[in-house]
């Protein structure tokens, strides 16, 4: 299995949130491959220099590089046209279309909380949606 997650995922095992048992189940599905583009670590980075400096910022890196979270920064001309066409098609954050675009690309499953954004996504079959809370 391949998880592509987003902030809200990756906040949620850093903080304890609730959903945090169910992201790290994902974390440690044997031979699960785990990634998060460098656009959603980007928001987790920015939210946590904000609130608790950049030192935190660090830490929360390591801890997320430490469970086996790997950064893909794929940004080709494919993937941000993908990005743009789910962006425009449904309304959602440009992170979220681009972990998406990322997740149809793997052919993985994008776990988040974001039901506002995601329901009609799953709804529509688009790609796997991992709704961990």
């Amino acid at each position: 299995m391949i998880y592509v997650y987003d902030s809200s995922a990756m906040l949620a095992y850093l903080n304890g949130e609730p959903g945090a048992p169910n992201v790290a189940a994902c974390l440690l599905t044997p031979n699960a491959l785990n990634v998060a583009h460098a656009i959603n670590l980007c928001e987790i980075y920015y939210q946590v220099v904000r609130e608790s400096g950049e030192a935190a910022a660090e830490t929360a890196m390591s801890k997320l590089a430490a469970v086996g979270i790997q950064t893909r920064g794929d940004f080709d001309e494919a993937l941000w046209k993908q990005a743009g066409k789910i962006k425009g098609t449904y309304r959602l954050s440009l992170a979220d279309a681009i972990g998406l675009a990322l997740t149809l690309r793997l052919q993985g499953e994008f776990v988040t909380s974001d039901h506002h954004e995601l329901d009609p996504i799953a709804a529509a079959g688009v790609c796997l949606i991992n709704f961990f809370r």
